[in-house]
Protein backbone atom coordinates (compact mmCIF):
# COMPACT_ATOMS: atom_id res chain seq x y z
CA UNK A 1 0.00 0.00 0.00
CA UNK A 2 2.84 2.39 0.90
CA UNK A 3 4.56 1.71 -2.41
CA UNK A 4 1.32 2.46 -4.24
CA UNK A 5 0.87 5.83 -2.51
CA UNK A 6 4.50 6.72 -3.23
CA UNK A 7 3.99 5.88 -6.90
CA UNK A 8 0.93 8.20 -7.10
CA UNK A 9 2.82 11.07 -5.47
CA UNK A 10 5.69 10.73 -7.92
CA UNK A 11 3.24 10.54 -10.85
CA UNK A 12 1.50 13.80 -9.85
CA UNK A 13 4.83 15.54 -9.36
CA UNK A 14 5.89 14.56 -12.88
CA UNK A 15 2.76 16.14 -14.43
CA UNK A 16 2.02 19.33 -12.45
CA UNK A 17 0.32 21.11 -15.33
CA UNK A 18 -2.13 18.26 -15.81
CA UNK A 19 -2.84 17.97 -12.11
CA UNK A 20 -3.33 21.71 -11.52
CA UNK A 21 -4.53 23.60 -14.62
CA UNK A 22 -3.91 27.36 -14.52
CA UNK A 23 -7.25 29.11 -13.91
CA UNK A 24 -8.37 31.69 -16.47
CA UNK A 25 -6.14 30.45 -19.27
CA UNK A 26 -8.04 29.09 -22.22
CA UNK A 27 -6.42 28.14 -25.52
CA UNK A 28 -7.35 30.67 -28.15
CA UNK A 29 -8.66 29.06 -31.36
CA UNK A 30 -7.01 30.09 -34.61
CA UNK A 31 -9.29 32.18 -36.83
CA UNK A 32 -9.61 31.00 -40.42
CA UNK A 33 -9.25 33.61 -43.17
CA UNK A 34 -9.11 33.46 -46.94
CA UNK A 35 -5.60 34.92 -47.21
CA UNK A 36 -2.61 35.84 -45.04
CA UNK A 37 -0.81 38.78 -46.67
CA UNK A 38 2.55 40.31 -45.71
CA UNK A 39 3.15 43.71 -47.31
CA UNK A 40 6.84 44.64 -47.64
CA UNK A 41 7.89 48.22 -48.41
CA UNK A 42 11.41 49.30 -49.32
CA UNK A 43 13.05 51.39 -46.59
CA UNK A 44 16.65 51.05 -47.83
CA UNK A 45 19.17 53.77 -48.71
CA UNK A 46 17.89 53.89 -52.29
CA UNK A 47 14.55 55.12 -50.93
CA UNK A 48 14.42 58.65 -49.57
CA UNK A 49 12.16 59.61 -46.64
CA UNK A 50 9.78 61.12 -49.19
CA UNK A 51 9.76 57.90 -51.19
CA UNK A 52 8.94 55.82 -48.11
CA UNK A 53 6.13 58.24 -47.34
CA UNK A 54 4.93 57.84 -50.92
CA UNK A 55 4.90 54.04 -50.59
CA UNK A 56 2.96 54.14 -47.34
CA UNK A 57 0.45 56.68 -48.61
CA UNK A 58 0.02 54.61 -51.76
CA UNK A 59 -0.78 51.52 -49.70
CA UNK A 60 -3.21 53.51 -47.57
CA UNK A 61 -4.97 54.80 -50.69
CA UNK A 62 -5.24 51.27 -52.05
CA UNK A 63 -6.84 49.88 -48.88
CA UNK A 64 -9.22 52.84 -48.77
CA UNK A 65 -10.31 52.18 -52.37
CA UNK A 66 -13.91 50.81 -52.40
CA UNK A 67 -13.12 48.05 -54.92
CA UNK A 68 -10.16 46.80 -52.88
CA UNK A 69 -12.10 47.09 -49.62
CA UNK A 70 -14.98 45.03 -51.01
CA UNK A 71 -12.63 42.35 -52.34
CA UNK A 72 -10.81 42.08 -49.01
CA UNK A 73 -14.07 41.93 -47.05
CA UNK A 74 -15.58 39.29 -49.33
CA UNK A 75 -12.64 36.92 -48.90
CA UNK A 76 -11.56 37.75 -45.33
CA UNK A 77 -7.89 38.70 -45.21
CA UNK A 78 -5.29 38.96 -42.45
CA UNK A 79 -2.64 41.53 -43.37
CA UNK A 80 0.48 43.06 -41.84
CA UNK A 81 2.85 45.71 -43.21
CA UNK A 82 6.62 45.78 -42.68
CA UNK A 83 9.61 47.74 -43.99
CA UNK A 84 13.00 46.30 -44.92
CA UNK A 85 16.48 47.51 -45.82
CA UNK A 86 19.64 45.55 -45.02
CA UNK A 87 19.95 41.97 -43.70
CA UNK A 88 17.91 41.24 -40.54
CA UNK A 89 16.35 44.69 -40.64
CA UNK A 90 12.68 43.79 -41.09
CA UNK A 91 10.47 45.92 -38.84
CA UNK A 92 6.70 45.56 -38.58
CA UNK A 93 4.98 48.93 -39.02
CA UNK A 94 1.37 47.69 -38.80
CA UNK A 95 0.72 44.40 -36.93
CA UNK A 96 -1.51 41.58 -38.11
CA UNK A 97 -5.05 42.82 -38.73
CA UNK A 98 -8.07 40.86 -39.93
CA UNK A 99 -10.13 42.66 -42.58
CA UNK A 100 -13.65 41.26 -42.91
CA UNK A 101 -15.56 44.42 -43.81
CA UNK A 102 -14.98 47.56 -45.92
CA UNK A 103 -14.85 49.57 -42.69
CA UNK A 104 -11.98 47.43 -41.40
CA UNK A 105 -10.12 48.04 -44.66
CA UNK A 106 -10.58 51.78 -44.17
CA UNK A 107 -9.34 51.46 -40.60
CA UNK A 108 -6.25 49.56 -41.80
CA UNK A 109 -5.56 52.42 -44.23
CA UNK A 110 -5.59 54.77 -41.24
CA UNK A 111 -3.10 52.57 -39.39
CA UNK A 112 -0.75 52.73 -42.37
CA UNK A 113 -0.91 56.54 -42.35
CA UNK A 114 -0.14 56.52 -38.62
CA UNK A 115 2.79 54.06 -38.96
CA UNK A 116 6.30 55.22 -37.92
CA UNK A 117 8.38 56.74 -40.69
CA UNK A 118 11.91 56.46 -39.39
CA UNK A 119 14.16 55.22 -42.16
CA UNK A 120 17.40 53.26 -42.08
CA UNK A 121 20.05 54.23 -44.60
CA UNK A 122 21.15 50.72 -45.41
CA UNK A 123 21.56 48.25 -48.25
CA UNK A 124 18.73 46.49 -50.10
CA UNK A 125 18.48 42.89 -48.87
CA UNK A 126 15.48 41.48 -50.71
CA UNK A 127 16.34 37.84 -50.03
CA UNK A 128 16.68 38.47 -46.31
CA UNK A 129 13.38 40.40 -46.35
CA UNK A 130 11.58 37.42 -47.93
CA UNK A 131 13.15 35.01 -45.44
CA UNK A 132 12.15 37.16 -42.45
CA UNK A 133 8.67 37.88 -43.85
CA UNK A 134 8.00 34.16 -44.23
CA UNK A 135 8.50 33.78 -40.46
CA UNK A 136 5.62 36.20 -39.80
CA UNK A 137 3.04 33.70 -41.03
CA UNK A 138 1.32 31.87 -38.22
CA UNK A 139 2.05 34.61 -35.66
CA UNK A 140 -1.16 36.61 -36.08
CA UNK A 141 -3.65 34.21 -34.50
CA UNK A 142 -5.03 33.26 -37.91
CA UNK A 143 -4.61 30.46 -40.39
CA UNK A 144 -5.16 30.20 -44.11
CA UNK A 145 -4.30 27.86 -46.95
CA UNK A 146 -3.02 30.89 -48.90
CA UNK A 147 0.00 32.89 -47.78
CA UNK A 148 1.36 35.73 -49.90
CA UNK A 149 4.31 38.11 -49.57
CA UNK A 150 3.75 41.35 -51.48
CA UNK A 151 7.06 43.19 -52.02
CA UNK A 152 7.54 46.75 -53.30
CA UNK A 153 11.00 48.14 -54.12
CA UNK A 154 12.85 50.43 -56.51
CA UNK A 155 16.18 48.55 -56.48
CA UNK A 156 17.82 45.18 -56.79
CA UNK A 157 19.23 43.09 -53.94
CA UNK A 158 22.81 44.01 -53.01
CA UNK A 159 23.24 42.37 -49.58
CA UNK A 160 22.22 39.36 -47.54
CA UNK A 161 20.70 36.12 -48.79
CA UNK A 162 20.32 35.55 -52.50
CA UNK A 163 16.70 36.48 -53.32
CA UNK A 164 16.23 33.46 -55.60
CA UNK A 165 17.27 31.15 -52.76
CA UNK A 166 14.89 32.84 -50.32
CA UNK A 167 12.15 32.74 -52.95
CA UNK A 168 12.62 29.01 -53.48
CA UNK A 169 12.63 28.31 -49.73
CA UNK A 170 9.39 30.25 -49.27
CA UNK A 171 7.73 28.67 -52.33
CA UNK A 172 8.60 25.21 -50.98
CA UNK A 173 6.47 26.09 -47.95
CA UNK A 174 3.54 27.03 -50.20
CA UNK A 175 4.13 30.79 -49.92
CA UNK A 176 3.60 32.99 -52.99
CA UNK A 177 5.85 36.03 -53.54
CA UNK A 178 4.59 38.86 -55.75
CA UNK A 179 6.42 42.10 -56.52
CA UNK A 180 5.81 45.65 -57.64
CA UNK A 181 8.79 47.40 -59.22
CA UNK A 182 9.13 51.19 -59.00
CA UNK A 183 11.02 52.08 -62.18
CA UNK A 184 12.43 55.47 -61.14
CA UNK A 185 16.01 54.11 -60.94
CA UNK A 186 16.29 50.94 -63.03
CA UNK A 187 13.98 50.46 -66.03
CA UNK A 188 14.82 46.73 -66.14
CA UNK A 189 13.75 46.09 -62.55
CA UNK A 190 10.50 44.31 -63.44
CA UNK A 191 12.45 41.69 -65.41
CA UNK A 192 14.87 41.30 -62.49
CA UNK A 193 11.97 40.69 -60.11
CA UNK A 194 10.43 38.18 -62.52
CA UNK A 195 13.66 36.17 -62.65
CA UNK A 196 14.89 36.46 -59.06
CA UNK A 197 12.11 37.45 -56.67
CA UNK A 198 8.60 36.22 -57.48
CA UNK A 199 7.60 32.59 -57.00
CA UNK A 200 4.87 30.23 -55.86
CA UNK A 201 1.35 29.65 -57.13
CA UNK A 202 -0.06 32.36 -59.42
CA UNK A 203 2.91 34.67 -58.75
CA UNK A 204 3.29 37.86 -60.78
CA UNK A 205 5.13 41.16 -60.94
CA UNK A 206 3.87 44.60 -61.91
CA UNK A 207 5.60 47.95 -62.37
CA UNK A 208 4.94 51.64 -61.80
CA UNK A 209 6.63 54.63 -63.42
CA UNK A 210 5.40 57.34 -61.04
CA UNK A 211 3.12 57.97 -58.06
CA UNK A 212 -0.09 57.97 -60.07
CA UNK A 213 0.61 54.64 -61.73
CA UNK A 214 1.91 53.23 -58.42
CA UNK A 215 -1.46 53.53 -56.69
CA UNK A 216 -3.31 52.10 -59.71
CA UNK A 217 -0.88 49.17 -60.01
CA UNK A 218 -1.08 48.48 -56.29
CA UNK A 219 -4.88 48.43 -56.40
CA UNK A 220 -4.85 45.92 -59.25
CA UNK A 221 -2.22 43.86 -57.47
CA UNK A 222 -4.22 43.58 -54.26
CA UNK A 223 -7.40 42.57 -56.09
CA UNK A 224 -5.50 39.90 -58.04
CA UNK A 225 -3.90 38.57 -54.87
CA UNK A 226 -7.21 38.33 -53.05
CA UNK A 227 -8.92 36.67 -56.02
CA UNK A 228 -5.94 34.29 -56.51
CA UNK A 229 -6.14 34.76 -60.27
CA UNK A 230 -3.27 33.53 -62.46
Amino acid sequence: MLKRLLFLVLLLAAFPAAAQPVPGRKPQPMRSVGLELVLLVDGSASITVGDLEFQLRGHAAAFADPEVAEALAARGVAVTLAAFSGPKSLRVLVPWTVIASPEESQAFAGRILAAPREGRADSTAIGSAIEEAARLFGTGGVRSERQVIDLVANGFSNAGMDPAQARDRAAARGITINALAILDEFPWLEEYFAENVIGGANCFTKSALDRETFVAALRQKLVLEVAALP
